[in-house]
C-alpha cells in the first residue's frame, strides 16, 4: 500500500496522513489548529521562563498571551482578506463563517501581535523593547511548530525539486496550487500517481527552531534593548523571501507577491536599525 507522504530520499513514509485529528459529535478538530494552539503555548512558556530570569512580572506575560491571541488571530484572517477582496466582496460575512475553509497569513497574525506587545507594554508601563526581547524567540519557537499543520493539510510546499530533502505527495489529495512543472514530473509509486516538491514549511520549521535556539542563547548578552526582535525580524525576512520564491501558492495583490515583499521590507527596516543602533554604540564607546 502506497503511503500518503514520504521522503524518497531520505526513506521516510507516513501513512492515513488525515487533516483531521479527531471529530467530536460532528465537529472536526483539524491537526493544523492543534498545532497553531501547541505552538502558541510552547511560545509563552518560553516567555514566562525569560520572564522568571529577567526579573520581571510572570503575570504581565498570563495578561499578554490573552491579548496577543487575539489580535494575532485577527490579523491572520485580515491580512489574508485584504489581498483575496475578489473572494469576499460579494459575501462579507465569509469572512468570519469562512475560516474553518483556510485564509490566513502569516505576516498578518505576526504584525498584530508585535503591535498588541508594543501597546500592552506602553499601558502597563513597561519597556515594550524589553517584552518584545522576551518574546522574539518564543515567536520563532511557535512558528517552528506550527508550520507542521501545513504537512497535514498538504499545503505550504514548493516547486519541483530532486534534493535529499524532496518531499512526494499523493496528487489526488493535493488541494493546494501546483505549477506545470510539478505536473510534468509526477511519480507512479504502488498504483498511485505522486507529486514531489519543496516541502517549504519543512525548511521553515528547521529555521525556526534553529532561530529559537541562537536568540535564546544571544538574549542575554544583547547589545541594546530591542537587539534580538530585530534580529529575529533580520532573519525571518531574509528566510522568509527566498522561501516565497519556491512557494506555489503566494498571497498576490495583482501581480505583486505580497508576503516577499513584506519579507524584504521586515528584512531592510531590520537592518537598517540593528545597523543605526550599532553604530550608535560604537560611537558612545569612543
Amino acid at each position: 500500500m502506497a503511503p500518503d507522504i514520504y521522503f524518497p530520499h531520505i526513506g521516510i513514509e507516513f501513512s492515513s496522513i488525515s487533516r483531521i485529528m479527531v471529530s467530536l459529535f460532528g465537529f472536526n478538530i483539524y491537526w493544523y489548529g492543534i498545532l497553531i494552539t501547541a505552538g502558541i503555548f510552547a511560545g509563552y512558556l518560553t516567555a514566562q521562563i525569560e520572564a522568571k530570569r529577567s526579573g520581571q512580572k510572570a503575570n504581565d506575560y498570563s495578561d499578554l498571551l490573552i491579548y496577543s491571541v487575539i489580535s494575532a488571530f485577527v490579523g491572520l484572517r485580515l491580512f489574508y482578506v485584504a489581498f483575496n477582496w475578489e473572494l469576499y466582496r460579494h459575501n462579507p460575512i465569509t469572512i468570519i463563517t469562512g475560516i474553518r475553509s483556510g485564509g490566513l497569513a502569516i505576516f498578518g497574525g505576526l504584525i498584530a501581535a508585535i503591535i498588541c506587545l508594543y501597546v500592552f507594554g506602553r499601558v502597563r508601563k513597561i519597556d515594550p523593547w524589553l517584552i518584545l526581547d522576551t518574546c522574539a524567540p518564543s515567536f520563532a519557537l511557535g512558528q517552528a511548530i506550527g508550520r507542521w499543520g501545513n504537512f497535514f493539510n498538504r499545503e505550504a510546499f514548493g516547486t519541483f525539486t530532486d534534493n535529499i530533502f524532496a518531499m512526494r505527495l499523493a496528487a489526488h489529495q493535493v488541494t493546494a496550487p501546483v505549477t506545470p512543472e510539478i505536473l510534468a514530473n509526477t511519480f507512479m509509486d504502488r498504483g498511485v500517481e505522486f507529486i514531489q516538491v519543496h516541502p517549504t514549511f519543512l525548511y521553515e520549521s528547521m529555521w525556526s527552531l534553529t532561530a529559537f535556539a541562537l536568540l535564546t542563547l544571544y538574549r542575554p548578552r544583547k547589545k541594546f534593548a530591542g537587539e534580538v526582535f530585530w534580529l529575529f525580524l533580520l532573519s525571518y525576512g531574509f528566510v522568509r523571501f527566498f522561501l516565497e520564491m519556491l512557494r506555489t501558492d503566494q498571497l498576490l495583490a495583482g501581480a505583486i507577491p505580497v508576503s516577499q515583499l513584506t519579507a524584504m521590507l521586515m528584512f531592510l527596516v531590520a537592518l537598517g536599525v540593528i545597523t543605526s543602533q550599532r553604530l550608535q554604540l560604537r560611537r558612545i564607546s569612543r
